[in-house]
């Protein structure tokens, strides 16, 4: 079974910036894609970006590409989104979310539905 932590979350200003980690315990990292959602009050979760098990490919959705950034490292278990630029359209919990893949593709989902493992979130809010 997979455990997955989020940290790094907080109140930020508009324009600023926050780096969100997520930290993975009890399955085989490696060989899982790993991605963010984001849920914002009364709203379901939504794909923010994902990234196979090597690092090597990405994929953002429209809103965020060019703002954020998502990388891991396999030897700690971790996966990491930087938050640039950030707007108050922005303010949601994220989440963490992870699928394994067995065959390490480079086939990166964007449904909710397709990711097995999810963290609990962590907040994050932009003021204006």
């Amino acid at each position: 079974q997979v455990q997955l932590v989020e940290s790094g979350g907080g109140l930020v200003q508009a324009g600023g910036s926050l780096r969100l980690s997520c930290a993975a315990s009890g399955g085989s990292f490696s060989t899982y894609t790993m991605a963010w959602f984001r849920q914002a009050p009364g709203e379901g979760r939504k794909f923010v970006t994902a990234i196979n098990w090597s690092g090597v490919t990405t994929d953002y959705s429209v809103s965020v590409k060019g703002r954020f950034t998502v990388s891991r490292d396999n030897g700690k278990n971790m996966v990491y989104l930087q938050m640039d630029n950030l707007e108050p359209e922005d303010t949601a919990v994220f989440l963490c979310a992870a699928r394994s893949d067995f065959y390490r593709s480079s086939y990166l989902p964007t449904l909710p539905s397709e990711y097995r493992y999810w963290g609990q979130g962590t907040q994050v809010t932009v003021s204006s």
